[in-house]
């Protein structure tokens, strides 16, 4: 017959496997998905340590034309929520959702984001179109005012999947808000400091109308030259021509695109090249744009260098 002593050691043995579901519940983080990088930083930011982030489109990669694989499907399956651009940026993500048999919570983070008009790309040689964005421009991110909805449509998405962690998500959210309005003023100092008649330069590909609208730098993509075919020679004397016309004082890499053309084009046109510009990517952790905050950072002091330094 067991003793006092026995029975003591029984019934905190039970109490403590009683208490073990619990205890391991709440060390479990909520599994969310991300589109693309930029937003899985963004739910990084807000959500903190209760979260564990998937990115389906990884650093330096490009969402218009990512090609899900098995890893994604897997990812989408065991997620509680899904965070996507929308805007028509993620066109291969409806088959997506559908193949994996999701049951996440889906959270379209431009929600209240009123879109601008996308411009309207050339035909390429072969007749085809660049990439294709419905009528709304989705590179809604490079305007830091729209920053602060996705903040919040995230926020609000994070504390309705786990309430429990409502009050931390809120904290975070408004520190991160308040990072975000420190860097705003940043880049609108820099601008302020580019000569107005310097204010423009041409990219690969248009992923900056917000970033004109916002703050009055003006992105010029090449004429007649979609950024998914090769560029002809009398394309690019046209572009030098354009540049030439308009007096464009750089050209602009950017991460995602083939850095060729703007090298060519730089070349025989006597433009500075200003450096790479990160647009619909963060770079990796250990480059110059790693976070949503490093990468506005990183562009404005690429953009102010190559603009504001004079004659190429």
């Amino acid at each position: 017959m067991p003793n006092r002593r026995s029975l003591v050691a029984y019934l905190v043995a039970g109490l403590s496997l009683a208490a073990l579901p619990t205890a391991a519940f709440a060390q479990q983080k909520l599994p969310v998905v991300a589109s693309f990088s930029v937003l899985a930083d963004f739910v990084k930011q807000v959500g903190g340590e209760r979260v564990s982030v998937t990115s389906l489109v990884g650093p330096n990669g490009d969402a218009h034309v990512y090609s899900p694989t098995p890893a994604d499907a897997k990812a989408m399956a065991a997620a509680k929520l899904v965070v996507i651009n929308g805007l028509h940026l993620e066109g291969w993500l409806p088959r997506l959702i559908k193949s994996s048999g999701t049951k996440a919570t889906v959270v379209t983070a431009t929600k209240g984001i009123k879109p601008i008009e996308a411009a309207e790309e050339e035909h390429d040689a072969k007749g085809g179109h660049g990439h294709d964005h419905g009528h709304d421009d989705p590179h809604a991110w490079q305007d830091i005012a729209n920053a602060r909805i996705y903040v919040a449509d995230i926020r609000d998405a994070l504390g309705a999947a786990d309430p429990a962690g409502k009050a931390v998500y809120d904290a975070n959210a408004t520190a991160y808000l308040a990072k975000l309005d420190v860097v705003e003023g940043e880049v609108k100092a820099a601008v302020a400091r580019i000569p107005a008649d310097r204010r423009k330069a041409i990219t690969t590909h248009d992923a900056f109308g917000y970033f004109v609208k916002a703050y009055g730098i003006e992105f010029i993509a090449p004429q007649g030259v979609s950024t998914e075919s090769e560029a002809s020679a009398k394309d690019v004397a046209r572009i030098i021509r354009q540049i030439k016309a308009q007096k464009v004082p750089a050209v602009f890499l950017e991460n995602v695109t083939n850095p060729r053309l703007i090298e060519q084009i730089a070349r025989e046109s006597g433009a500075r090249i200003g450096g790479t510009l990160y647009s619909d990517a963060l770079s990796d952790a250990s480059g110059p744009a790693g976070t949503y905050i490093d990468m506005m950072k990183h562009n404005i002091s690429e953009i102010e260098k190559a603009l504001a330094a004079g004659p190429a």
